[in-house]
């Protein structure tokens, strides 16, 4: 499809300036296009890459304000509620409380931590 159109444009490739003869092309030359084309996968790569790896790098176990207020609203907390309040990993919490280092009750085969208790032992 061809037109009557000639509109000024600059390559997104090379930068030159070039007559385009339609409104949607974006470079001066076939060659130009390839290369742009190439260019513009190797960057949507680079930047799915980033974001995997930002993603990644982000703490799993992070407190919003909800689950601050449910928290708070709480006499007792949970293995992981606890954790999550103190900034430390459920693992630790564990270890402590076997080590007699934080008082906690087992009902069943649940950790159950009283929040005045946690917060006097730090």
């Amino acid at each position: 499809m061809s037109s009557n159109i000639k509109v000024v444009r600059i390559c997104n490739y090379c930068n030159k300036e070039f007559v385009a003869r339609t409104t949607v092309t974006q470079c001066c030359s076939d060659h130009c296009a390839k290369r742009f084309y190439k260019l513009k996968v190797k960057n949507e790569k680079i930047a799915q890459a980033e974001l995997e790896t930002a993603v990644r790098k982000t703490p799993k176990a992070y407190i919003t304000e909800d689950q601050i207020k449910v928290i708070n609203a709480k006499q007792y907390l949970t293995l992981k509620e606890a954790a999550l309040l103190l900034n430390i990993s459920p693992l630790t919490l564990r270890r402590w409380t076997l080590g007699g280092m934080m008082q906690a009750s087992k009902i069943g085969k649940k950790w159950v931590y009283e929040k005045q208790a946690l917060f006097a032992k730090i």
